[in-house]
């Protein structure tokens, strides 16, 4: 849950900062496309396929569920070379329509996360598991511009 707050807040923030910016909107070469959030993931050494294991159910299960109930549009899992000890192995890319979609979504997100883990009990614990196998080491949240 809190990858999905962090990921939540950030877009916040970066919405909230683009409303501000007339050079964000519409352009005369280009329209604004989807709204993507890259969450950068690094996994404790030896957990590479502990985590694989649960993205490709837990998470899946409620990207899907994401999806269904259009909260999101597509999902993407990118799994990179990293450079050094502190860079990604692991991509998680969630892609949105706009930016209005980020409104309200930690909540929707957390009731997603309860229904497919069962409560928010166990959801916390699933999220307190994780933190033994990877690290969150930051998200980006940024527009795609669509040109004419």
């Amino acid at each position: 849950m809190r990858l999905i707050q962090g990921i939540c807040g950030t877009a916040v923030l970066v919405a909230a900062s683009m409303l501000t910016t007339s050079v964000y909107a519409d352009g005369r070469d280009w329209n604004d496309g989807p709204v993507i959030n890259v969450a950068s993931i690094r996994t404790v050494d030896g957990h590479f396929d502990d985590y694989m294991h649960w993205l490709a159910t837990t998470f899946k299960k409620q990207q899907e569920a994401a999806k269904k109930a259009g909260l999101i549009t597509s999902y993407r899992v990118i799994v990179i070379e990293p450079r050094g000890p502190n860079e990604p192995d692991i991509l998680l890319v969630t892609e949105y329509k706009n930016w209005a979609a980020l409104d309200q979504l930690g909540g929707k997100l957390d009731q997603i996360s309860t229904q497919v883990e069962g409560s928010a009990e166990a959801a916390a614990k699933s999220e307190a598991d994780r933190a033994k196998i990877r690290t969150v080491l930051g998200s980006r949240t940024q527009q795609e511009a669509l040109l004419k």
